[in-house]
């Protein structure tokens, strides 16, 4: 498993984001707010994702595709930490919510932690079950 980021594993289908809105759920770690559902998928990866900077919080168009990039490189660094221990497969949508630009290092920390955040979410969830 490399450090790619391909075309099957990112969440295009506009089906599949609506369910996940509905019905997903939500872990908050500044700057990002994570939501995601279990839910099958025909991606040999567990985990599809998606990326989004809402227009209300960064207004200008250039400054929200660098936040996009940077958010996907940073995840495309670490994912290995999201899939490590899963058995199902998720959808994910990481939502940026900060009104600055945050830099690398700092996106980076923040991802780990909702990384962590989720892991022990899922195993607690598990537990109860």
């Amino acid at each position: 498993m490399g450090y790619t980021l391909g075309k099957e594993e990112k969440l295009k289908s506009k089906k599949a984001i609506e369910h996940l809105f509905v019905e997903g759920y939500r872990i908050k770690s500044h700057p990002f707010q994570l939501i995601f559902l279990q839910k099958e998928h025909n991606a040999e990866f567990p985990i599809k994702v998606g990326f989004a900077v809402p227009k209300r919080t960064v207004k200008l168009a250039v400054n929200r595709n660098r936040i996009k990039r940077l958010m996907r490189e940073v995840y495309r660094k670490n994912k290995q930490l999201f899939s490590e221990n899963l058995s199902e497969k998720y959808l994910f949508m990481l939502i940026y919510s900060a009104h600055t630009e945050v830099n690398y290092i700092d996106l980076e920390l923040s991802i780990k932690k909702i990384c962590t955040k989720f892991l022990n979410k899922i195993h607690d969830d598990e537990k109860q079950n």
